[in-house]
Order: structure tokens, then C-alpha cells, then sequence
């Protein structure tokens, strides 16, 4: 066996983080030591924080209440936009934001995770030729932007028309009557949302930062917090000479003044037969509607999600978002707009909603009321009167630059030795060009969801072959996935395994299906002492 051979079957050094790392390293941090940086909240902002302080070389401590990836970050659509919506409502510098950072993604930090996406808007009779010059003005407008952030037309094809009977290929599921042709659009698609928080978290790690799930921060100061292990009760205080507030929608608890309006994005999970093969996926116009889509996303594990919604929360923010029957029924109306057969209600297997954390600058008391849906998704870095920095709004696609921009607010406020930000150019954990993934010796799924480490997701089950079988009947998500999961990734209990390492736990049946296999596996797991 070569070197590189030996190098793609083992976890990227350092990077492993397991329940014996995380009993040392909070020991460690809650030890009277002070670090440089504490960040609360491990969403995709709160990992890029922790990762872009670390790699700047500071002393990093980063915890959360639940896991990694528990809130937000895994209830997207998985896409890595362009920023064509916002270059609509005039956004210009949050479109070219997103699109230089989709480019980072998909050419530097994460080839692996995000790739691109070809998407069909259906020419049917309820897109009038007006509405469709619109649409096409906007794809190409998107492709400026993609040459604007100097992202390849070989990563990323242009837009072109297609004939019915193109738009038929691509979508075969969409009606033929009256069907007069579709536009083909591209972005960026990441495999899973939390798997990319994982490797954020785990690329922290291996430039020495400690990454601590289950640790509620209880109160934040300038100087650090109170916190407590959610899994012994234990309470204790972290000290820092920096603290970064990145928990999204829970932002304003931890920081009095500061006001977020949450919005509600709502996707159904379909099992893909019930659509057919979808070489594409679809942009489907929302009805009196000028810049708003249902979006079906296939995802190659035999599902296929249907969103979004875009509604305002009110109230108390929930752990994990209810899915209300009004969200489900406005997303089969508008999918049943263009399908030969509608999907029924009884067809849905699964459905999740997440909250988007938009900041809110109205006035209160103010006459009139904003959409969610209209509120800038442009993020702020906030510092409170006690010295919390705060950074929320945003979107998935942009939370490297939110990131650096946390921190760069954090080094100027208390004065930190630091260099400037490296994150533009460094790889997360698993990334590698796209010729060496093309030969990684492991199946092309597993490539997309570990990279450069699949050869040793692949070979936990050269030991032991009941490994290599899948965790539930009809669904590619294999044992030694779950182990790899709870020996290098973090994942603590079962809920880790299922709804955030894999996306099991989206169908309900199928989690209470793999349950027992999720404990049998975590109770076989030990240290991996990396």
C-alpha cells in the first residue's frame, strides 16, 4: 500500500472529535485557564468562527447547547446560492457576496460537499411570456454574477432555453399538456447541510480548537460565560478574553437589545419514485408571485424535498420547528401546478422547517408591517455595551464571510494579536481537487459526503462486514457510516447518528426504524485517541 493509499484510509489528523476529547477538552476549558475566543453557537456561523479564529492561530473554545448543526444549519434547502434573488430586489452587494462565496466553496474550501445543480422552470400555460423573459433575464443575469466572482463555466454551465421535449427529459414528471418549453438554470448544491457544519467543526479542531457540544452557555459576558454540561448537570465558567454570540434566532437571549424575526422555511420529503427520475431539479413559479419559487430538490438517497415557505414566527423560538398543515398544503398546491398527477397529502413521508435568523431593524411601534420574505438576508456583526459580539442574518452560502467578519470585530474590540483571515483558500477537512476525488478508491456517494476520508469510512468494514450493510432496508446510509460518525464526528447519542451525521431521521418511520441499530453502533464505538 502507498503513502497516499494509507493517507485516504485513515481521519484527517487532529480532527477527530469524540466523547473522551470532549470530557478532556471541557475539563480543560472550564480548568481557570483563559482563552482567546469563545464562540456560543455551532451552526454553520458559529463552526466558521471557530474555525477562522483557530486557523489565525488564536486559543479557540466553541460550545453548544444541543450538537453540532442542531438548529438552523440542517434545516436548509442544501443549496449554496448564487445570490440571483437578492441582484432582483437590488441587493447588489449581498448578490456578488454570495456568488464569491459559492465560488470559494465550490472551486477551494468544500469541491466534496457542494457541486452544481441544474434546475427546470417549466414553460407551462400558468408562466406567461412575460413572466418567462423575466425569469430568463434574471438566469442570465445570475451567470454575470457567476463571471463577476470568477467561478469557471466549467464548474459552473451557463443557463440556456430548452425544448418541450428537452424540459420533458430533464423533468419527466412535469405535464405535457400545453408544456412550451423550460429555461436550464445552475447553482450550488451541498450534500448535506450539517455534514458541512461537520467538517467546519472538525477542520477547528484540527487547528486546535476545542469543540464542545452539549454545553449551554447560561450567561454571556465580555470576559466569557457560565455554562453548564448538559450531560452531568455539572455548571462551571469558561473565560475568555473574546466572546462571539452565533446562535442564530437565539441570538437576542443571550443579548439584551438586539431583536431577530425569525422566518419559517418549510420542505417536504417525498420518496423520489413518487416523482420519477429527475436528471434536474425544478423551479416551479409561486402564483402572483414575481421572484418567488417552489424549488423540488432531488437528493440521491431516494428522497427528494419540496420548499420553501417563507412565513413569519412569532413567539417563543422553539429547539426544533413545528411544520404546520397550512405550510404542507401551499407547497402541494403549488408542486400539483405542474405535475401530471398531483402528490397527495398521505404521499408526504417527511417534513422539517427552519428558522432563518433575520435581523430586525423596523422601528418599533411603527405603522405598516415587512414581509419576512423581503427583509434583507444581508448580516451584521453587532457589539453589545458589555463587549458581546454578536453576528446574525446571513445565509448558509455566506457564513465564511460572516465569519471572518466576527472575528475581525472580536480582534479589533479587545485587541488580539491575530493575522488576517486564511479561510478563502483553506480546505476544509475531506476536500481535495476534483482529480483526486475522481480516484479515491471508494463509491462516488460516499466521495460526496467525506471525501478524501471515504477509503476509511469504506474500510471500517474490511474487519467486520456487517458494517457494509445499510442501516434500514432501501436507504444507502451503511453501519459503518454511523460508527465512523460517533468515533471521528462528534455524535454522542442516536439523535446525533440519525438527524444530523445522515438524514434518516427525516422520515419519521425510517428513525424509529434505525434506532436500535444507532445504539448497537454507538455502544460498540471507543475512542478513537486521535
Amino acid at each position: 500500500m502507498s503513502n497516499r493509499d494509507r493517507a485516504d484510509r485513515t481521519a484527517a489528523p487532529g480532527s477527530s472529535l469524540d466523547a473522551a476529547r470532549r470530557t478532556r477538552e471541557l475539563a480543560g476549558a472550564a480548568g481557570g485557564g483563559t482563552a482567546d475566543l469563545l464562540v456560543v453557537g455551532l451552526g454553520a456561523t458559529g463552526a466558521g468562527v471557530a474555525l477562522d479564529a483557530a486557523a489565525r492561530g488564536l486559543d479557540v473554545v466553541a460550545i453548544d447547547a444541543h450538537d453540532l448543526a442542531f438548529g438552523t444549519s440542517r434545516w436548509s434547502s442544501k443549496l449554496i446560492h448564487g445570490g440571483l434573488r437578492y441582484l432582483a430586489a437590488g441587493q447588489f452587494d449581498v448578490a456578488h457576496e454570495s456568488a464569491v462565496e459559492r465560488g470559494v466553496l465550490m472551486t477551494r474550501t468544500a469541491p466534496h460537499l457542494v457541486a452544481a445543480q441544474p434546475f427546470v422552470l417549466p414553460l407551462t400555460p400558468l408562466v406567461s411570456r412575460a413572466q418567462a423573459s423575466l425569469a430568463w433575464a434574471g438566469f442570465r443575469a445570475g451567470d454575470v454574477l457567476r463571471r463577476a466572482a470568477r467561478t469557471p463555466r466549467q464548474v459552473l454551465p451557463v443557463p440556456r432555453r430548452l425544448t418541450a421535449a428537452e424540459a420533458r427529459h430533464l423533468a419527466p414528471s412535469v405535464r405535457a399538456n400545453g408544456l412550451r418549453g423550460g429555461l436550464l438554470s445552475w447553482d450550488g448544491k451541498v450534500t448535506d447541510d450539517a455534514r458541512l457544519v461537520t467538517a467546519l467543526a472538525r477542520t477547528a479542531a484540527a487547528h486546535g480548537a476545542r469543540v464542545l457540544t452539549r454545553v449551554r452557555a447560561l450567561e454571556l459576558g465580555s470576559d466569557g460565560a457560565r455554562v453548564r454540561d448538559e450531560l452531568t448537570g455539572e455548571e462551571g465558567t469558561i473565560r475568555a478574553r473574546a466572546v462571539v454570540n452565533a446562535t442564530g434566532v437565539w441570538a437576542g437571549g443571550l443579548v439584551e437589545g438586539l431583536r431577530v424575526r425569525p422566518s419559517r422555511g418549510t420542505h417536504l420529503v417525498l420518496r423520489s419514485e413518487r416523482l420519477g427520475a429527475l436528471p434536474a431539479g425544478l423551479h416551479i413559479p409561486v402564483p402572483g408571485e414575481t421572484n418567488r419559487f417552489v424549488l423540488v430538490l432531488p437528493q440521491g438517497d431516494g428522497r427528494t424535498y419540496v420548499g420553501l415557505t417563507d412565513e413569519p414566527v412569532e413567539g417563543a423560538v422553539p429547539d426544533v420547528p413545528e411544520v404546520p398543515e397550512t405550510d404542507i398544503g401551499f407547497l402541494l398546491d403549488v408542486l400539483g401546478s405542474v405535475l401530471d398527477a398531483p402528490v397527495r397529502r398521505d404521499e408526504v413521508d417527511g417534513a422539517f422547517a427552519g428558522l432563518r435568523p433575520l435581523l430586525d431593524t423596523s422601528v418599533p411601534g411603527a405603522p405598516g408591517s415587512v414581509r419576512t420574505s423581503d427583509i434583507s438576508r444581508r448580516h451584521a456583526v453587532l457589539t453589545s455595551a458589555e463587549g458581546v459580539v454578536t453576528v446574525v442574518g446571513g445565509k448558509l452560502t455566506t457564513y465564511r464571510r460572516m465569519a471572518q467578519d466576527a472575528v475581525d470585530a472580536a480582534v479589533d474590540a479587545r485587541g488580539l494579536p491575530s493575522a488576517s483571515s486564511p479561510t478563502a483558500t483553506l480546505p476544509l477537512v475531506g476536500a481535495a481537487a476534483p482529480e483526486r476525488l475522481r480516484d479515491l478508491p471508494a463509491p462516488a456517494r460516499l466521495v460526496r459526503r467525506y471525501g478524501t476520508e471515504a477509503p476509511a469510512v469504506l474500510a471500517l468494514a474490511e474487519g467486520d462486514p456487517a458494517l457494509a450493510e445499510p442501516v434500514l432496508p432501501g436507504h444507502p446510509v451503511t453501519r459503518a457510516e454511523l460508527l465512523w460518525a460517533a468515533r471521528h464526528e462528534g455524535a454522542l447519542d442516536p439523535s446525533d447518528l440519525l438527524d444530523r451525521r445522515t438524514r434518516i431521521g427525516l422520515v419519521p418511520e425510517d428513525r424509529a426504524e434505525a434506532l436500535a441499530v444507532a445504539a448497537e453502533i454507538l455502544s460498540q464505538a471507543t475512542p478513537s485517541g486521535v
